[in-house]
C-alpha cells in the first residue's frame, strides 16, 4: 500500500545497506500503521550531486530523500509518529546522520490505489479486503509476508 522512493546522492549504496534501509522502512510502516508488510514498496533511485539541488546549490553532503506514498486515512499522530521513527531508522540504516535523511509524506485515497491488482481497501479494513481475494493472490501475498519475515 504504501510506495517508498528512496533517493540518494550516494552512487555507492550496498545492496545490503539497501536491504537494510527497506526492512527499516517496511517495519516502521507495518508497526505504526498495522498495514501488512507485503504491502510496503521501496524503490531506490540514485541523483548525483549535480542533479540534486539545495538553496540554489549542488547538494554536496550525503543526502537519503525518502518520499511516502500512502493511503489516506491515519490519524496526525500516526504519521507523526512515521515520519520521526522513518528519520531514526533509516539513519541508523544508512549510518548517515539524522540531518542527512529527509522524508516527505504524500496521502492517496484508497480507492485511487491498485496494487496486486485489487483496487486497496481503507486503513482499517485489509483484513477484510485480503480476504476477499481470490485464492492464488491470498498464497501470493502470504508467500511474500513469510519471506519478508525469514
Amino acid at each position: 500500500m504504501p510506495t517508498y522512493i528512496v533517493r540518494s546522492t550516494l552512487p555507492s549504496l550496498t545492496a545490503p545497506t539497501k536491504q537494510r534501509i527497506a526492512q527499516a522502512i517496511t517495519a516502521a510502516h507495518a508497526d505504526i500503521t498495522g498495514a501488512n508488510t507485503f504491502f510496503a514498496q521501496v524503490v531506490f533511485d540514485h541523483a548525483p550531486g549535480d542533479d540534486w539541488f539545495i538553496g540554489g546549490v549542488p547538494v554536496e553532503d550525503a543526502t537519503l530523500f525518502v518520499h511516502g506514498h500512502v493511503r489516506s486515512g491515519r490519524t496526525d499522530h500516526q504519521k507523526r509518529m512515521l515520519v520521526e521513527r522513518l528519520v531514526r531508522d533509516v539513519a541508523e540504516a544508512s549510518g548517515l546522520p539524522t540531518r542527512a535523511i529527509w522524508i516527505y509524506l504524500s496521502e492517496i485515497r484508497p480507492s485511487l490505489m491498485a496494487e496486486f491488482g485489487h483496487v486497496l481497501p481503507e486503513p482499517g479494513e485489509e483484513a477484510a479486503w485480503f480476504d476477499a481475494l481470490p485464492e492464488d493472490d491470498r498464497r501470493r501475498l502470504a508467500a511474500i509476508a513469510e519471506r519478508a519475515r525469514s
